[in-house]
């Protein structure tokens, strides 16, 4: 199972890159539609990763695709500038799904 990365930022998708994740930065919805359609036809992507102000801006081709497929996973990640969320939100969120301190 592969994980992609759609990203509105060259650095991130570099940095995914280093670390064996392919994908692509997208910034307009017609760019974003396209990285998705491509990512959901190879069936050995399992997990697509998208920055959270992607996700917000294009909310209904998000939630529209997780809502009639099982598969692949879209995980919403913050971006190099941070979340909106709370500052350890990461680190409360890793230590409630496999139970491990970081």
């Amino acid at each position: 199972m592969k994980m992609y990365v759609i990203s509105d930022n060259t650095d991130t998708r570099t940095g995914f890159r280093l670390v064996g994740v392919d994908g692509v930065v997208a910034h307009t919805r017609d760019e974003i539609q396209d990285a998705l359609r491509l990512a959901l036809e190879d069936r050995e992507i399992g997990i697509i990763l998208i920055m959270e102000k992607m996700a917000a801006q294009f909310s209904d081709i998000i939630d529209d695709i997780k809502l009639k497929r099982r598969l692949p996973l879209i995980v919403e990640i913050p971006d190099r500038h941070g979340t909106g969320r709370k500052k350890d939100f990461l680190t409360q969120y890793v230590r409630e799904a496999i139970g491990v301190k970081l």
